[in-house]
């Protein structure tokens, strides 16, 4: 068993879908450089991030440690959306998403000292989004939820309002899809089952 689990990631919604399992771990914030590179496709973009997350916390560490790095984007018409960078950009993000299906990529890798990478992996779930209207546009994003969220919408919040169906993972979308975290801890001897509260490192 690994005696100490890092969360690489200053998401309090990973941390709570982390901490919904009865996992103890520790939080710290990762750094990469998110610039897209030339002809980097959605899915290569986004288990890099969730890679470089991952290593650039582990490289740091020592001893007997697991590190989870990930990152979340929103596909649309083969466009990439991250976080809005100001109100203009979520309602620009908002229209591109009003009224059709988008895809949601979250990839977490998990690395351990050393920075050596023990597991990496892509998970897509499908969301459709019904039509907004201007004044549901506007409104939203009064609220400021949007503005750090990758698509500029939280499905666990305000903005399942305009959510009509998801098709995959619905933990994928809030930003850490955990059936296949809790397998790939499985398969490296860092977690098992027991009953009580949750999992047992």
């Amino acid at each position: 068993m690994n005696s100490r689990l890092v969360l690489a990631s200053s998401s309090p919604r990973r941390k709570e879908l982390l901490e919904s399992l009865g996992i103890n771990f520790e939080i710290i914030a990762p750094l990469a450089d998110e610039s897209l590179l030339e002809k980097e496709n959605p899915e290569d973009y986004v288990l890099r991030l969730s890679s470089e997350k991952s290593l650039s916390v582990s490289k740091n560490l020592n001893g007997d440690a697991l590190v989870i790095g990930a990152d979340t984007i929103v596909v649309v018409d083969n466009e990439i959306l991250g976080k809005p960078k100001d109100e203009e950009d979520a309602k620009s993000m908002l229209n591109k998403i009003s009224g059709k299906a988008h895809h949601v990529l979250t990839a977490f890798s998990i690395s351990k000292p050393e920075a050596e990478i023990l597991h990496t992996h892509v998970v897509g779930t499908s969301v459709l989004v019904k039509t907004l209207e201007p004044d549901e546009i506007e409104g939203y994003i009064k609220t400021t939820e949007p503005m750090d969220k990758a698509g500029a919408y939280g499905i666990q919040g305000l903005g399942a309002f305009m959510v009509k169906e998801i098709r995959g993972s619905y933990t994928n979308v809030v930003g850490l899809p955990l059936v296949e975290v809790v397998e790939a801890l499985k398969k490296l001897g860092a977690l098992e089952l027991f009953s009580g509260d949750g999992f047992r490192k």
